[in-house]
């Protein structure tokens, strides 16, 4: 007896939360009059995009067009280009921005991995830029002759899933973003980054909030040893010290007790300094919080190189910001599937294994079992013709 199976592609469709995706459509009013490609359509075609790795509208109309017959159950009545390009250019970007965050709140639920002895969450904030041409974007300005957008990022460490997510023109500062972004984090969360974060007011203020902070100091920057800490340092650590500013701005505006440790790279045997808030956790473990920051440098160069974020299927600011939206949401559906799954496979072998069998009918836990040269032989019997290629 034969046994029905939705595609793959609808098995990852049927993680989103479609019933909220569908209020935000309806705050934006962005069916209203449609008669053929709906919000759920571009979304679905958008996804597409992702997965398959295509590089233009014309690509993604036809690859989908290929799969015709599989269009009913993913919502898709159209793949026209043009109404695509047009839903992309007219369609409100924060719909997809609202279904990443609603998306978000699912992805949350995850079990952290325990990386470090104590149970605060740990989370890594920086932003990365994306150049775009001033002749094709020239709302995009950036300095003379360059065109450019950040992604600023706050991620989970431990999950290595961003929480907070901000697009900007690429002259924003870091900073600015920063103080005025909100944190909607737990009390006790430890944040670390590197030294364009540095405002003292606003550390100031993320002390009194019960949040931590883990950076570097600058060189310029004046203050006195109140005390050396005598405790166990740990590996490479030379001194942990407790001290206080001395400068005008520094004892005006952040008058407290900080922590400085003092560190030695074994590897480049270079030297560092850590400033935190944090009076507790052991110096070496401060260090190691620090270095952990790489996590988000990661996490950057993995989007840039598997997500489609840098060659954009649209020129105008609603289609970029989209563009990356969807692709976000795409991030969080492979994170949040290949945690609940437990897979043991890297997200990039994940993703690849995503590519080459989207549109057959699989059932999705047992494809997770297998490797990427079964899924070639797997993908040639199900569509024969792809073995001349």
């Amino acid at each position: 007896m034969y046994s029905y199976c939705n595609t793959i592609f609808n098995q990852l469709l049927s993680f989103l939360p479609k019933h909220k995706f569908d209020q935000f459509v309806g705050q934006h009013n962005a069916d209203k009059y449609v008669k053929k490609l709906t919000t759920w359509n571009q979304l679905t075609a958008l996804l597409y995009a992702q997965a398959t790795d295509k590089e233009s509208l014309r690509e993604i109309e036809t690859g989908l067009s290929m799969h015709a017959g599989k269009w009913y159950h993913l919502g898709i009545k159209s793949v026209a280009k043009s109404s695509l390009s047009d839903a992309n250019n007219r369609r409100d970007y924060r719909i997809f921005e609202s279904l990443f965050y609603a998306f978000l709140e699912k992805n949350k639920e995850l079990t952290p991995n325990r990386t470090f002895k104590f149970n605060n969450p740990l989370y890594s904030f920086d932003s990365s830029t994306i150049q775009l041409s001033l002749n094709i974007f020239p709302w995009a300005y950036y300095q003379k002759a360059k065109g450019a957008i950040k992604i600023h990022t706050l991620l989970n460490n431990r999950t290595t899933i961003p929480e907070l997510l901000v697009v900007t023109d690429g002259k924003e500062q870091d900073m600015v973003v920063a103080r005025t972004a909100g944190l909607d984090i737990a009390q006790h969360s430890i944040l670390v980054m590197d030294k364009a974060y540095i405002d003292l007011k606003w550390f100031r203020k993320l002390n009194k909030s019960n949040y931590y902070f883990v950076t570097r100091i600058k060189t310029h920057m004046l203050y006195r040893v109140i005390e050396e800490e005598n405790r166990f340092l740990g590996k490479g650590v030379v001194k942990s010290e407790i001290i206080k500013f001395t400068g005008r701005w520094g004892k005006k505006h952040y008058p407290d007790k900080l922590r400085l440790i003092t560190y030695i790279d074994s590897e480049t045997n270079k030297e560092y300094q850590f400033m935190t808030n944090n009076l507790k956790l052991a110096p070496k473990t401060i260090a190691n919080i620090y270095k952990s920051r790489w996590q988000i440098e990661v996490f950057f160069k993995w989007i840039k190189q598997n997500l489609k974020i840098k060659t954009f299927l649209g020129t105008s600011k609603n289609a970029v910001l989209t563009q990356i939206w969807v692709a976000m949401i795409y991030y969080l559906l492979l994170s949040y599937i290949k945690f609940q799954t437990k897979l043991d496979k890297s997200l990039l072998e994940f993703t690849r294994m995503i590519r080459e069998t989207l549109m057959m009918r699989q059932n999705l836990i047992d494809l997770l079992s297998l490797n990427i040269n079964q899924i070639y032989k797997i993908d040639k019997i199900k569509q024969p013709q792809l073995a001349f290629f």
